[in-house]
């Protein structure tokens, strides 16, 4: 199926802008979310230097992270999970699964997951109505952290969750925690640690080797089950962790000119992703219909996980 998707619109003319209602094409950047000021523990969000127990657990979960996520370990794990060979279920079988999960690297929320993907896509489909391809990438954006699960094999968090980097390259400064990765096996490896390292510039993001976790793994499971979401919708599940991009325009010498285009509906989804957490519950069982119901639009009713 050939879904046709409206591209962001990011000039301001100095008018007031507001969301889509479908009654002109494209979207602009700011469809009208109002960043909270403070995270649900008060801080301001992401970051990484207040001295508190739950920033001392983060910075020791990217220490453990930046020292392991090699080439070869990367290799093994998209080789073993690109089988799809765990378990079969629905999208919303797994969402419920994920409601177990709690993310250690998030320094702003520790609610269960599954408040974090309504928060998202709530946020989202408010200001964009018409896109229901993006209120459904919000719902699944972070369902690859079922690999926490004794049914995946119980990964430790540090290769599921947490800011996500290119492999085979030199490490930029700007990836959070970047001095770790000086004890990484990869770090003084001449043939990874120059800037394009393995890879060509402008070679395309799809041919770059990114850190494991929960967003190359959802992307696996995604594409290889058939989706019929847009490539921006597969572009943020893949990428919507890779902060040192979206936020510091580090690598953009390996994006090609689909990715280009890619990152723009990757930066209207982050302020989602990052400024809807909340101890705000939403009501499952209220919207849980129309989520449903682009489930079966845009997936199989099982996928192979």
């Amino acid at each position: 199926m050939t879904i046709i998707v409206d591209q962001p619109q990011f000039e301001n003319d100095g008018e007031e802008q507001k969301p889509n209602n479908g009654e002109e094409s494209g979207l602009v950047l700011d469809g009208g979310f109002c960043i909270p000021n403070t995270n649900s523990f008060g801080h301001n969000f992401r970051d990484y230097k207040i001295e508190s127990e739950r920033q001392k657990g983060v910075e020791n979960f990217y220490r453990t992270n930046h020292i392991n996520q090699t080439v070869d370990f990367v290799k093994r794990m998209r080789e073993e999970y690109g089988k799809l060979d765990k378990v079969e279920m629905s999208i919303w079988e797994c969402c419920e699964l994920l409601n177990q999960v709690v993310d250690e690297s998030d320094p702003d929320l520790d609610e269960p997951q599954i408040e974090h993907l309504l928060q998202t896509a709530e946020a989202i489909r408010k200001d964009y109505p018409n896109q229901d391809w993006l209120h459904l990438t919000a719902l699944i954006h972070d369902l690859g952290k079922v690999l926490l699960h004794p049914s995946f094999g119980e990964l430790p968090q540090w290769a599921v969750v947490g800011d996500t980097f290119p492999v085979g390259c030199a490490f930029d400064k700007s990836i959070v925690h970047s001095k770790y990765f000086m004890e990484n096996p990869d770090y003084n490896n001449s043939n990874y640690n120059t800037k394009c390292g393995i890879y060509l510039e402008r070679c395309g993001l799809d041919n770059v080797m990114m850190s494991w976790g929960h967003d190359d793994y959802m992307y696996l499971v995604a594409k290889e089950n058939g989706t019929s979401l847009p490539s921006a919708g597969l572009f943020i599940i893949r990428y919507h962790s890779f902060y040192a991009l979206h936020r510091s325009e580090a690598y953009k010498h390996l994006m090609n000119e689909e990715d280009v285009e890619n990152l723009k509906w990757l930066q209207i989804f982050n302020k989602y992703d990052l400024y809807s957490k909340s101890k705000v519950r939403v009501d499952v069982e209220n919207v849980k219909p129309y989520y449903q119901s682009l489930i079966d639009k845009y997936f199989p009713a099982k996928l192979r996980w």
